[in-house]
């Protein structure tokens, strides 16, 4: 099993409705993630920057972040795009993290 982390940036005032629509993940995009080895998968949010702090724990090779060629997660951008800060693609703007403390 191994973390991962990345951030994200949130548009200003959109907290709300970010939360909203995670709260109503869709099913299938759920079913995709647990299927490609994403067994946990927290997002945390730093009101004073906009951040959003994200946490996945992944079995096998790869995160939600290498399924940029599903249609379920290509929809889900688009969704999500009037809300955060996005690449051309829709795909979230997004840094993946190094970890440099882990305490089990």
């Amino acid at each position: 099993m191994k973390r991962l982390a990345f951030k994200m940036k949130l548009n200003p005032g959109q907290k709300e409705e970010y939360t909203k629509r995670h709260n109503e993940l869709w099913s299938e995009l759920k079913k995709l993630l647990k299927d490609n080895g994403v067994s946990e998968y927290s997002i945390f949010f730093d009101e004073e920057t906009h951040t959003l702090f994200a946490f996945q724990k992944v079995s096998g090779d790869g995160g939600s972040q290498d399924l940029a060629s599903n249609e379920i997660v290509k929809k889900w951008w688009d969704f999500m795009a009037d809300i955060m800060e996005v690449n051309p693609n829709n795909s979230p703007i997004s840094k993946p993290l190094e970890e440099v403390f882990y305490m089990p």
